[in-house]
């Protein structure tokens, strides 16, 4: 029996997929279990595996290019006899690939892959699963080739073990190539003005400059163009936008006190409006065709700058019941991951609220575009040293940051942004400690 391999869909939102690099050839034994082709989402790369066993006959999409979900893209032959007739099989759906998509009826028995089981062994141990496959990321794959490095003799240090670019150049004796996403991180906060000098704050990085192809079309990647159709769905909504002036002098002390324990801005911050979420479940909403679709949890997107192009939202799940200790672990974990693209898709695809912060950068306010299926983000600016009118009626200076959200009118109205914005003022000015419980 000649089997269809189909490109299977690793996502609720996904639609094709490309073809990062096939792990086995034509003529090849595939084992029940066993990958046979690296994937890419919409916004992340994943091992796709086989639940028959046979020969993998040939392929019809080959390396690069793109598949629709449910289109073929190789052909398993149970028997040695069948592989000629794969063969020309194969042929003639490659010369339909490109055109109009073949009608393809819903992969039942004879679907052959499926998205892998994400359990893996723990980070640190050796980059295999429980059957002793190794696991291996698609760029360390090819340099191993390159290098020729023995991939089953590397510990993996990549997430779960996997062994990831950087283990390979170590083993063949050359410096790592450092890779990942630009991530935006929450403005590290700086001392409070006292009497007694301090050190300037460091200044963040520029960014690595990279070579342009002028006066070329570059087509975009997988991850742009997921990008490209969010932000098309989201014009379709009418939205709004509400700012508020937030003094950060009592969080930047907290932050100093407890960093060394490992707790992050962007933890701190996630947690603070977290808590404030649950004083406003509108503002955590998202509209529906039927109504106002109440989440049953706060769970917190982050935006990251991804290097190549293109943005991801790694999701802090019930940001408001995790301590600062934890939700700063688990967003370092979630980052790193993300370096990879071995992000699992409920891991950036279930935000009920979005952080945005271009503050690093020195920016002072924006405005940031409504994600799909959510009802507000906010957009956080700068925190900077402001001359302001005290209390008592003297000029005094005050560390502050501009904050904006952008709320879906549909279910939100700007009495209801204004309200949490509010008490997510006070929750960040007046009890800071209390994000440490």
């Amino acid at each position: 029996m000649i089997r269809e391999v189909f490109m299977p869909a690793l996502s609720s939102t996904m639609t094709e997929g490309k073809i990062v690099s096939w792990v086995k050839a034509p003529g090849d034994k595939v084992e029940k279990g066993e990958t046979v082709v690296i994937v890419e989402s919409d916004k992340a790369d994943m091992d796709v595996e086989s639940f028959h066993e046979g020969i993998l006959a040939a392929i019809v999409v080959e390396a690069g290019q793109t598949a629709l979900v449910g289109e073929a893209i190789a052909l398993l032959a149970e028997t040695e006899a069948e592989i000629e007739a794969a063969k020309q099989q194969a042929a003639a759906k490659a010369g339909a690939v490109g055109g109009e998509p073949e009608p393809v009826a819903a992969p039942a028995a004879t679907a052959v892959a499926e998205a892998p089981d994400t359990s893996t062994s723990q980070n640190g141990a050796s980059g295999s699963n429980r059957s002793g496959r190794v696991i291996v990321s698609p760029r360390a794959r090819k340099l191993a080739k390159e290098l020729k490095v023995n991939l089953a003799t590397l510990q993996g240090s990549g997430p779960h073990g996997r062994i990831i670019a950087q283990d390979v150049e170590l083993a063949a004796g050359k410096t790592p190539t450092p890779s990942g996403p630009l991530v935006a991180p929450l403005p590290a906060p700086m001392p409070v003005p006292g009497p007694a000098a301090s050190a300037p704050a460091p200044t963040p990085a520029a960014p690595v400059p990279v070579a342009v192809p002028l006066g070329q079309v570059v087509p975009f990647n997988t991850l742009q163009q997921a990008v490209v159709r969010n932000m098309n769905a989201s014009l379709a909504v009418p939205t709004f936008h509400v700012g508020y002036t937030i003094t950060t002098d009592a969080l930047d002390a907290l932050y100093k006190q407890i960093k060394s324990k490992g707790v992050t801005m962007t933890g701190l911050l996630a947690k603070a409006v977290a808590v404030t979420l649950q004083k406003h479940p509108l503002v955590n909403a998202g509209y529906t065709d039927q109504g106002v679709q109440y989440r049953s949890g706060i769970n917190v997107a982050v935006a990251v700058a991804m290097e190549g192009g293109g943005l991801i939202t790694p999701v802090l799940q019930n940001a408001d019941q995790q301590d600062i200790y934890s939700l700063s672990r688990i967003w370092r974990d979630l980052v790193e991951r993300s370096r990879t693209k071995q992000l699992k898709p409920e891991e950036y695809s279930t935000g009920t609220f979005t952080l945005s912060n271009l503050g690093m950068f020195g920016v002072d306010r924006f405005d940031a575009i409504l994600p799909p299926g959510q009802g507000s983000i906010l957009a956080i600016g700068a925190s900077r040293p402001t001359v302001v009118a005290t209390a008592d009626g003297l000029m005094g200076v005050k560390r502050q940051m501009q904050v904006n959200i952008t709320c879906d009118h549909r279910i939100i109205y700007g009495a209801d942004a204004a309200a949490f914005l509010k008490d997510l003022a006070d929750e960040i000015e007046n009890n800071p400690q209390l994000l440490t419980l």
